[in-house]
């Protein structure tokens, strides 16, 4: 049974070898009520790493052994959708920039603000949220459109197509009354009122098989 986004639960995974930052860090997340783990290094959280985390990641830049960029790339190539915000020392930036072109949700330079760095997760913790929600509806398209009969997928790419009753009925040689029959049950299966959400339906699942 598909457990919906809002209720999975969010962390903030906090991976710095600075023990100081790390400490400062998770008391300010604990601080707002957010569930938090911290990793020493890149490789400690990658070998965490499991695809269902929900959340976001803040990530520094430069470590010793894996640096954060290394780390986010790693990620990319798994398919993470965990929004990263970088820390960056003042030299970091145009890394960051290059992060940010790829993907990444922001950057904060140290020193940084509190207040600023609890906006960003914030914004990343909304952005998880909706991702899966987006992951969600998408996956819901594709199993109705998987559920619909071959006649039933015939009519429907006709109704897509703009053709009426009489031309879809014409087309596949059967009656219009067997039209009608099967076009209210592509609209039950798919769960939509309109020609226009049919088409939305169908067009989610295609940008998701090509993603």
């Amino acid at each position: 049974m598909a457990i919906e986004a809002s209720r999975i639960e969010q962390r903030v995974y906090v991976v710095d070898d600075d023990e100081a930052m790390r400490d400062s860090l998770v008391w300010l997340v604990e601080s707002q009520g957010f569930k938090v783990e911290a990793f020493a290094s890149a490789e400690s959280f990658l070998a965490a790493y499991r695809s269902d985390m929900a959340g976001c990641l803040v990530l520094d830049v430069r470590m010793p052994g894996m640096s954060g960029l290394e780390l986010y790339e790693k990620l990319h190539a798994l398919r993470s959708t965990l929004p990263v915000i970088f820390i960056t020392g003042h030299g970091d930036v145009p890394m960051a920039v290059a992060a940010l072109k790829k993907g990444a949700a922001d950057f904060i330079e140290k020193p940084f603000n509190d207040k600023d760095m609890l906006r960003l997760i914030e914004h990343c913790l909304s952005l998880d949220r909706a991702g899966r929600e987006r992951r969600r509806q998408e996956l819901e398209a594709a199993r109705r459109l998987a559920s619909l009969t071959e006649r039933e997928r015939e009519v429907l790419d006709l109704i897509i197509a703009g053709k009426l009753n009489k031309q879809i009925a014409d087309a596949l040689n059967i009656s219009i009354k067997t039209v009608e029959v099967h076009r209210a049950r592509v609209m039950e299966k798919m769960n939509v009122r309109s020609v226009a959400e049919l088409v939305q339906a169908v067009v989610t699942v295609g940008a998701r098989a090509g993603a």
